[in-house]
């Protein structure tokens, strides 16, 4: 913030009845057609008893039924592959492989559970995939997914996220907590020239190590993946074209980072960061201090971006990232610009404004050219602050 130090069977027996011998030991006709008696009931138990049987069989076996019926009229239906696109597949603890086959069917990997049973009934180690996280495609050949599986090489062991405006010394946390590569190994990484900063980065990997998901699997080193990391970085500047933008706005590419680095954390609204943006750009045309608590924190290795107030103290360091006693931008990055903040910096809106501070009571920002207006704005901030929390 700028200048506020701040989811039924039955029975078919004939019912004819024996006649019993009259006087002269003849047979009497019967008067009348008699009741049918009644049903033997042990034959008709038995009946039921092995329908009841023939059913079970045909629930227990109807799945391994289906597949003889397949085996013996045709293959199963599958994908030819290659496939395209990525999926990220889990496989769980206590997963069968008809389990794994049902979890690639749900998420398109391949086109039957079937398709994939066949695949895995003649091969060995289907019954020896390993529990982990798999890069995959969509519509696979079931072959081609099975074999993906059944590879130890492709077991990622973990996921590495860098989020939006995290700093160097966050990312290497959440690489100690993620995997297991050591801080010594880590730290090394970061020093080495082979990661491939850009000559004005002088060496510092601050802002250059890009937000985003990075898979880490078995045998992944620390340069591995920091250098996974930078280049992400630069693919992003490449396709944003930041070098011939930043130019037209006269500044380098490291400066178009710096100001995207401190949007991540002067806003944290869609809407906000070209108008943030833009008072950068005023205030060094001005020329003015820039006088951004954002940095402020970072020499104070503060972390949480919402904290918006700085004593005076503070405000005081000899820190060449102090922009209140420091004309111009900060000498680098306060931390990993997304792409989202590095196209606001390369597109600001279009605004006098010279000042902004948060309005929290109307989930809004206040932005002015007047600096009169702008303490008026921070007194009504100060005040809301001192009876909610989330100041």
């Amino acid at each position: 913030m700028s200048n506020i130090g701040l989811n039924l069977s039955h029975d078919d027996d004939n019912p004819r009845r024996n006649r019993p011998p009259g006087p002269s030991g003849d047979s009497r006709p019967p008067a009348r057609a008699s009741r049918p008696a009644p049903p033997r009931r042990g034959r008709s138990a038995k009946v039921l008893l092995v329908l009841a049987l023939i059913a079970a069989l045909v629930g227990a076996g109807g799945y391994w039924g289906y597949g003889y019926l397949r085996d013996r009229f045709g293959p199963a239906p599958d994908y030819p592959g290659p496939g395209t696109g990525r999926v990220m597949f889990e496989v769980h603890t206590g997963d069968t492989v008809a389990a794994i086959g049902q979890g690639l069917k749900k998420v398109d990997v391949v086109k039957s559970v079937d398709a994939f049973l066949a695949s895995a009934k003649s091969e060995p180690k289907a019954n020896g995939i390993q529990v982990g996280f798999y890069a995959l495609k969509k519509q696979m050949k079931a072959d081609d997914a099975l074999g993906v599986l059944i590879d130890p090489k492709n077991l990622i062991q973990s996921r590495v996220t860098v989020t939006e405006g995290a700093r160097v010394r966050d990312i290497v946390a959440t690489i100690l907590k993620r995997t297991d590569l050591t801080k010594k190994a880590v730290r090394a990484a970061l020093r080495n020239p082979s990661i491939g900063l850009p000559p004005d980065a002088q060496g510092n990997p601050e802002g250059y190590l890009f937000p985003a998901t990075y898979d880490v699997p078995p045998g992944t080193t620390a340069l591995d993946l920091i250098t996974q990391m930078v280049t992400k970085s630069k693919q992003v500047e490449n396709d944003l074209g930041i070098q011939a933008k930043a130019k037209a706005l006269g500044l380098t590419t490291e400066q178009v980072l710096t100001v995207a680095s401190i949007l991540e954390y002067e806003a944290n609204r869609s809407e906000d960061y070209p108008k943030v943006a833009r008072v950068i750009y005023n205030r060094l045309k001005a020329p003015m201090r820039l006088e951004m608590d954002s940095t402020i924190s970072y020499i104070y290795r503060k972390t949480n971006s919402n904290d918006v107030w700085t004593t005076a103290q503070m405000r005081a360091s000899t820190s060449a990232y102090n922009t209140y006693t420091h004309d111009g931008l900060p000498p680098g990055p306060i931390g990993s610009p997304g792409e989202e903040t590095i196209k606001a910096a390369l597109n600001p809106a279009d605004g006098p404004w010279l000042f902004f501070v948060p309005d929290y009571e109307h989930n809004t920002t206040l932005f002015t050219d007047s600096y009169s207006e702008h303490l008026r704005n921070v007194a009504k901030l100060k005040e809301y602050c001192r009876t909610h929390d989330e100041c």
